[in-house]
């Protein structure tokens, strides 16, 4: 995200990451390996069935579900960002909680290799890593959480 002012007499930046048309197909099909491209497509059907939104590219990284208007309460700022999503970084396979983990403590541990850092965003090396029921559990919890919250 782009840096923002506490002033208020100063304009605030704008978010460089924003939903847009992108091919989501075609950004997961050059996503890497072939099994971080099998993973990334996995994680795209999973998405999709929790949420039954359509994948939309936000920025030129992340592959992003629903969306929502946020109120920073720090600077005032409001702007749009996706209630879920992923991203399959060079390193890692980046999964973003909007709700924090807070709430998951029961079913990290079961989950199985996984970082996390930024309060939303949980890394994960490989699908091959982590417990599917679970990570879906958790992506369930998290987007019946951001549509209650927001009532989308």
């Amino acid at each position: 995200m782009a840096k923002t002012s506490t002033n208020p007499k100063k304009k605030l930046a704008e978010l460089k990451t924003k939903e847009n048309t992108g091919d989501v197909g075609a950004f997961i099909a050059a996503a890497g390996s072939d099994e971080k491209v099998k993973d990334s497509f996995a994680l795209l059907k999973m998405f999709s069935s929790i949420t039954r939104q359509k994948p939309m590219m936000w920025g030129s990284s992340i592959v992003g579900f629903g969306k929502y208007i946020y109120t920073s309460p720090k600077t005032g700022r409001s702007g749009e960002w996706m209630m879920t999503g992923f991203s399959p970084r060079k390193q890692n396979l980046t999964i973003y909680f909007m709700t924090g983990f807070s709430n998951y403590g029961e079913l990290m541990k079961k989950l199985g290799k996984y970082k996390i850092s930024g309060g939303s965003c949980l890394y994960i090396n490989k699908l091959a890593d982590i417990d599917m029921k679970v990570l879906k559990e958790m992506i369930t919890a998290s987007w019946k959480h951001m549509k209650e919250k927001y009532q989308n």
